[in-house]
């Protein structure tokens, strides 16, 4: 399976009815049909990577570069596959935008007949905590949607905001039978448009970070670290330490604040927060953790308390995190938009006509597969062939 890289630029307006309407008409008998034949777990596996899922979007006639690609994606995968319907469709979709990113823990009651309530419940809080809080790349989570299957696949998928530059970053992880871990990088493809430095506890070499991370909360009497946290403020403002002098400010020596700052400005600030360190501190203290994912699963430790923890193993005790961009590899997915065309008339406007005669074919492929007739069945893997081929001519002629 490939990964992918998708730019996902903020885009203006919404979807006419008429297209919304076709949307969820062929996204659903799109993912209907490869639950039919292939199962559920395969559609989760397509949907964890990042350029089949915005492959998916430009084939239904949405942007093929737009932010609101993850939006449409999961309400029209939500509308044929609701919670209440999990027992029949052995899949469903949770949560989505805004509010109904909030949903699901009351969406999971709807299938907890079938699967694990708390894996559900604990995997969609530590996605969240994952990307907004191990993984700290200057994007606000603002949506949340999990895809699950009946077999113990959970699908997360969250999209963060970067209000400043005014583009969007899509996360995959995928995880199937097991607690979600940051024992490894749970992605399984991150899309976005810009890749920048960024602290990244989830990458393979943040491991002895993440190891110094917990041990330094977990047996450095609160007092001590608030002094270590006011040490690293004094060196990041570029005030004078006893840090420059000493054996275990060799990092500083080498390097300087004023480099590691320029590195990467959204992990090398002073912490603004003492207060909120010290009252989380104690209670991180009277937990005794072992773990970073127990750390992580501390309710009010947020990305300033981790970022907090970091910056004095890091600065003071000399275990650098991982500064990696979690972007996977750059490719495009732009010729699916041929298919019908985009919303805003990119590569050409939306051709209903064409929409319409493919729901209809849908339509016809889904009764001939319950019927037996494997005419159809035969044509589209050919054309599906076909397609393979011109995909990798327009991949070589465009270089990637």
């Amino acid at each position: 399976m490939s990964s992918g890289f998708a730019e996902l630029p903020l885009h203006d307006g919404h979807v006419p009815l008429f297209l919304l309407e076709r949307m969820k008409k062929l996204g659903g008998l799109i993912a209907r049909y490869i639950v039919e034949y292939y199962g559920p777990r395969e559609l989760l596996t397509r949907l964890s990577d990042p350029l089949w899922f915005q492959a998916f979007n430009n084939v239904i006639g949405m942007d093929w570069d737009s932010s609101g690609s993850t939006t449409i994606v999961l309400y029209v995968l939500k509308n044929m596959f609701p919670p209440s319907m999990f027992r029949d469709n052995e899949i469903a979709v949770l949560g989505g935008k805004g509010r109904d990113s909030r949903n699901v823990v009351e969406e999971a009651w709807l299938v907890g007949d079938v699967v694990d309530y708390n894996t559900v419940v604990d995997t969609s809080r530590m996605a969240a905590k994952i990307d907004g809080v191990a993984l700290q790349d200057g994007y606000s989570l603002y949506i949340h949607g999990l895809v699950i299957d009946s077999r113990g696949g959970i699908l997360v998928i969250q999209q963060g905001l970067n209000e400043e530059l005014g583009i969007a970053r899509r996360y995959h992880i995928f995880t199937s039978n097991h607690p979600l871990t940051t024992n490894r990088d749970p992605h399984s493809g991150v899309a976005s448009v810009k890749m920048e430095p960024s602290l990244n506890l989830v990458d393979a070499d943040s491991l002895n970070a993440r190891r110094a991370i917990v041990e330094i909360a977990a047996s450095t009497p609160v007092n001590s670290l608030l002094q270590n946290i006011g040490e690293v403020n004094r060196l990041l403002r570029g005030e004078h330490s006893i840090l420059s002098w000493s054996s275990s400010g060799s990092i500083i020596r080498k390097t300087g604040t004023r480099n590691l700052i320029k590195e990467c400005p959204r992990y090398y600030r002073p912490v603004s927060n003492i207060r909120l360190m010290e009252k989380i501190a104690e209670e991180i203290k009277e937990r005794g953790l072992r773990e970073f994912d127990e750390l992580l699963r501390v309710q009010g430790v947020g990305a300033e308390t981790i970022r907090a923890l970091a910056l004095v193993a890091d600065l003071i005790y000399g275990y650098r995190p991982s500064l990696r961009d979690p972007t996977t590899s750059i490719m495009d997915p732009f010729i699916y938009a041929y298919a019908h065309g985009g919303k805003d008339g990119v590569p050409y406007p939306i051709k209903v006509e064409h929409i319409d005669k493919t729901i209809d074919f849908f339509i016809n492929l889904l009764s001939d597969l319950k019927t037996g007739n494997k005419e159809r069945e035969y044509m589209l893997k050919k054309l599906a062939s076909f397609a393979g081929r011109i995909k990798l001519r327009y991949l070589d002629a465009s270089g990637d």
